[in-house]
């Protein structure tokens, strides 16, 4: 019998090409979680018969390095395993940089990507003398010391719905560019540096862009109050440059 699931998964994006499928490379997110799951289908039937492959749907499409706490996905499956030894099976034959932290039935409509209504990503910077040794896969180290203050005055400048086509990597992106940011909260803890970002949408590279550019005005190449001109301005050309893949990390979809 086939039913919709929905899965929460997290994965350390570190050795990955990103969620989506690649045409030269089986290193991706969704493509072990497809061949485990289609392999799961399989292994219930009698026949002979190769089923046609499962296909996951997720709520994003992280970039490579990217990391994830509370991805969400949506897949339709012929089993009659409970959601319970969907998620025991899964885990036990997905590699140890992936696992999938809860599988429940969802109505037959449910889409994980079309359904999700707002995000959570969460950017962490370093800055000290030492070097954060087990952590430095998941953060990005800094150099120096930024302003804080002066980047938390930029962030304000982004709040609300905005035009972010300057925060966006794909320049030939054709569909509206216009976002709501609900909130950027920088938060700092000893040498650690996060910042939040809660909206209903973000584009390609955008945390990332914006990232890279709050991070200029900290460092006092860009001023604070350019950033509003920065919005208006909508062009990639204006904005700071991209903050690496390894800060950054999906936390959290929303329904």
């Amino acid at each position: 019998m086939e039913r919709n699931f929905k899965l929460v998964i997290s994965y350390d994006g570190t050795r990955y090409f990103g969620w989506e499928h690649q045409p030269d490379t089986d290193m991706t997110i969704q493509g072990k979680l497809e061949n485990v799951l289609t392999r799961m289908c399989q292994e219930e039937r009698e026949e002979a018969a190769v089923l046609d492959k499962v296909q996951v749907i997720g709520a994003g499409r992280t970039d490579a390095g990217v990391h994830a706490r509370g991805m969400v996905a949506s897949v339709k499956l012929d089993t009659d395993k409970a959601p319970e030894e969907i998620l025991t099976y899964a885990n036990k034959y997905l590699p140890e940089d992936i696992s999938v932290n809860n599988v429940s039935v969802a109505s037959d409509r449910f889409h994980a990507r079309y359904n999700a209504i707002a995000k959570t990503y969460r950017y962490t910077l370093w800055s000290g003398a030492a070097k954060p040794v087990f952590d430095r896969k998941y953060v990005y180290v800094l150099n120096e010391r930024p302003d804080i203050d002066e980047m938390r005055s930029a962030a304000e400048y982004l709040i609300g719905e905005h035009d972010f086509k300057s925060f966006c990597g794909n320049t030939h992106f054709k569909k509206s560019t216009v976002r709501k940011l609900d909130s950027l909260n920088i938060e700092t803890s000893g040498n650690y540096i996060r910042l939040y970002f809660h909206g209903n949408g973000f584009l390609q590279n955008m945390v990332r862009i914006i990232t890279g550019t709050l991070l200029e005005v900290g460092f006092g190449r860009i001023a604070a109050s350019e950033m509003e001109g920065i919005l208006k301005g909508r062009s990639r050309t204006l904005s700071g440059p991209t903050a690496p893949p390894q800060g950054l990390t999906l936390m959290k979809v929303e329904y």
